[in-house]
């Protein structure tokens, strides 16, 4: 299919060279600045814009890939004389109808992006919505080329997929700079001695459910425990009220 890019941000990369390896051709790439919108185009070997008004009006698909706060700005500068291109966004938090489009969609890869780090897309889930059935095959057809794993998810329910998301990987990753921060404050500690606990925590998902596999004072409610470690917070009460709001939940999850 002949794709085109408007972004070239964490996500917009890492989709445009799987797409790219798949065999699609990238026909422009679209960015507000010239440096990011030049390297990626490099990558996938297509030529680049900074205005929107050049983006070319023949693709089989237009793939919109800007933060979400952009999104509607963006879209309505695109929308004059584009009847009949079918344009997607690929958000997890914003609805189809953001776009203006007649033809719309959204091409969700659920997975945490950075343009320094490759991933394996085949393993990445996918989810995707069109307001016509024959844009929805002709995604879930693209989305195929990458992926083993597509889900059709309207937008009222990707909502809560995204909000599970950030629990899974935004809040967890603080927790891991959190620990980061208390073993460099106190010997110095490097984190790579995390790494094995973190690894078979997640490893243990494969065959279990988080309730099961979780573990900890919390579990056993081992207030003993919890209070000595709730002083050692003593001179940072953010992380104390983290301690005591994760400590109660997990607590409650048990019962």
């Amino acid at each position: 299919m002949k794709v085109v890019f408007i972004g070239a941000g964490n996500l917009a990369t890492n989709l445009g060279k799987a797409l790219f390896r798949a065999g699609h051709e990238i026909v422009q790439v679209y960015s507000r600045t010239e440096e990011s919108a030049r390297a990626l185009a490099d990558v996938l070997k297509c030529v680049y814009t900074t205005d929107l008004l050049e983006v070319v009006r023949s693709a089989d698909i237009f793939i919109i890939s800007v933060k979400d706060s952009a999104l509607p700005a963006v879209a309505s500068s695109l929308q004059t004389g584009r009847e009949g291109q079918f344009f997607v966004h690929t958000a997890g938090s914003m609805p189809m109808d953001t776009l203006p489009f007649e033809r719309c969609g959204v091409f969700y890869p659920m997975q945490t992006f950075s343009k320094n780090k490759e991933v394996d897309f085949s393993v990445i889930p996918c989810f995707v919505e069109a307001k016509d059935d024959n844009d929805l095959q002709l995604m879930k057809t693209l989305a195929l080329t990458i992926s083993d794993t597509v889900y059709e998810l309207d937008s009222e329910n990707r909502k809560y997929l995204h909000l599970a998301a950030v629990f899974c990987c935004n809040f967890a990753n603080h927790c891991f700079g959190l620990g980061a921060r208390l073993l460099q404050e106190h010997g110095n500690v490097p984190f790579s001695v995390m790494l094995p606990l973190i690894d078979e925590t997640a490893a243990k998902l494969y065959s279990m459910s988080p309730r099961e596999a979780q573990t900890g004072p919390a579990v056993r409610w081992d207030t003993n425990v919890m209070d000595k470690q709730l002083q050692l917070l003593a001179d940072a009460p953010d992380m104390q009220k983290i301690y005591e709001l994760f400590s109660k939940s997990i607590h409650d999850d048990q019962l």
